[in-house]
């Protein structure tokens, strides 16, 4: 299991072809409780870096972006009833979206773990 990272605090999941992406917990932290989550439709084409979901927290919303480009598969339904759960376990079960990986190439821009830690500190 390959996990990469952003600048802007999302992580990818690497499924054989499909990417599962969700927020740090350096960003849960930084959000404070979070209280709603909704993503794009499945089958919503998006191109690296647009918005694929949003999450707001008692103290902010914040847009989560697409960290490769391709299509929305499924929103995590988990979150509908307990969007705490990214708080809880932002890098597992509080996941927020799945969505093809259309073009491999651009994981190679993106961070591995010990690059994101020395990122965050």
């Amino acid at each position: 299991m390959t996990v990469y990272y952003t600048k802007e605090h999302e992580w990818l999941r690497v499924e054989g072809n499909v990417a599962v992406v969700g927020i740090t917990a350096h960003a849960a932290n930084e959000l404070g409780e979070i209280v709603f989550s909704e993503a794009r439709d499945p089958g919503t084409t998006v191109e690296q870096g647009d918005s694929v979901a949003v999450v707001e927290s008692v103290k902010a919303a914040s847009d989560i972006y697409a960290p490769v480009t391709g299509d929305v598969l499924a929103f995590n339904d988990a979150l509908t009833d307990d969007a705490a759960l990214i708080n809880r376990d932002p890098e597992g079960e509080g996941w927020i979206v799945r969505m093809t990986i259309a073009d491999a190439s651009q994981l190679e821009g993106l961070m591995d773990h010990a690059t994101y830690t020395a990122l965050v500190g």
